[in-house]
């Protein structure tokens, strides 16, 4: 199978093309890239195949990956007849992907691609085959884990959460060392002390995380200083914050998809 990524030095391309080549998942001559800025000596260390454009990659590829910008797809005029389209794209619905002749699956993977801990939910048209949804679980593999969703109007969601990536953890982190370094502690201290709480604190929800009311719970019980914590932020409304700032993503995707329609 040979599979080809446009926007392939892109985060999230780059990610998952440097990665299906380190774990084996497919060999250099079988994939194939194009980006803007165009060839380079080699990919991630490998002398993978560089298409011209859009086109090209599309005419060499049994599965096409779309990962660019949603402004980017309606020059790429990419025409994918008879092939697997697997989108990474916000706001560009099946209605127009389907304008490629492919058959279309839409998947959200996150920036934890990166590191092989992306979850990516991904949705299939109608028309996508068993032996696509195998296709699909195994190239979402390389960064990852997937699941299949049930309506593609789930995928606006999913851009707004997993899709967000490390962002919040991240807007907290930096709200947590500003306290630290805002009440005199060094900022090298203030950012090691961030990591502990955001990073290794989160590493207790690993492989659990619908044990998170539970844990509240216990702290909440403590009635100690985390406890304190605990109900200053939620006073000071941070699950209204989190829950605006997801209605606002997810609103967001929704309104890219309908300026997209026109």
């Amino acid at each position: 199978m040979r599979i080809g990524i446009i926007g392939a030095t892109g985060w999230l391309g780059s990610a998952l093309g440097g990665r299906l080549l380190s774990g084996g998942i497919v060999a250099p001559d079988q994939l194939v890239v194009v980006n803007h800025s165009g060839p380079r000596a080699d990919y991630h260390g490998h002398p993978v195949r560089w298409a011209r454009d859009a086109a090209e990659l599309a005419a060499l590829s049994d599965v096409v990956v779309v990962s660019v910008r949603p402004e980017d797809w309606p020059a790429l005029q990419v025409r994918a007849e008879g092939k697997l389209v697997l989108s990474f794209m916000a706001g560009v619905g099946a209605d127009r992907l389907r304008a490629c002749g492919g058959r279309i699956v839409r998947a959200m993977p996150n920036a934890a691609a990166e590191i092989g801990q992306s979850w990516t939910p991904w949705w299939a048209d109608a028309g996508v085959t068993d032996a696509d949804r195998q296709a699909v679980t195994m190239i979402l593999s390389a960064i990852g884990t997937s699941d299949e969703i049930s309506g593609e109007s789930q995928i606006d969601l999913m851009t707004a959460l997993p899709g967000s990536g490390a962002a919040y953890p991240a807007l907290m982190a930096v709200a947590m060392a500003d306290f630290m370094t805002g009440q005199g502690v060094p900022e090298n201290i203030a950012w090691r002390a961030t990591e502990a709480a955001v990073c290794g604190g989160a590493a207790m929800l690993a492989g659990r995380i619908a044990d998170a009311p539970a844990l509240l719970a216990t702290y909440r019980d403590y009635r100690g200083t985390t406890a304190a914590g605990i109900e200053a932020a939620e006073a000071a409304g941070f699950s209204t914050a989190i829950q605006a700032a997801l209605e606002a993503a997810t609103a967001k995707a929704r309104a890219m998809a309908d300026a997209a329609k026109g």
